[in-house]
């Protein structure tokens, strides 16, 4: 699994004691568009929760837009992350906001994630 770019159930956070776990425990970061709650967990790989507000992301299309560019960036750099409990919910701010400035937004949240300690 360790080549493949895929997101299976087993990276997604699916259960609300998992969310709670790491509301409870996690520590947060986030920049103006995002916010990360992090975790570690004994997995081995890390895992992704989505917490997209309609008071934040607005409506169906725009919360399912923002899901999407989230999930997408995630698998793409779900590699370089260490087994952590990610749980990324969404600020007003990022309803305006191009596609390409939620993917950097992202990356650099990855890559300040990455550079964490357990």
């Amino acid at each position: 699994m360790r080549g493949r770019l895929t997101l299976p159930a087993q990276l997604r956070l699916r259960r609300k004691s998992d969310f709670d776990a790491a509301y409870a425990r996690g520590r947060r970061m986030g920049d103006g568009f995002f916010t990360v709650i992090v975790t570690a967990n004994q997995l081995g790989a890390p895992r992704l929760g989505l917490a997209v507000a309609v008071r934040a992301a607005g409506g169906a299309v725009e919360r399912n837009r923002l899901r999407r560019i989230i999930r997408e960036s995630f698998r793409l750099n779900q590699h370089a992350l260490p087994a952590f409990d990610l749980v990324v919910s969404v600020r007003p701010q990022a309803r305006a906001a191009a596609a390409a400035d939620l993917r950097t937004s992202l990356a650099a949240l990855w890559g300040r994630i990455a550079a964490a300690k357990p």
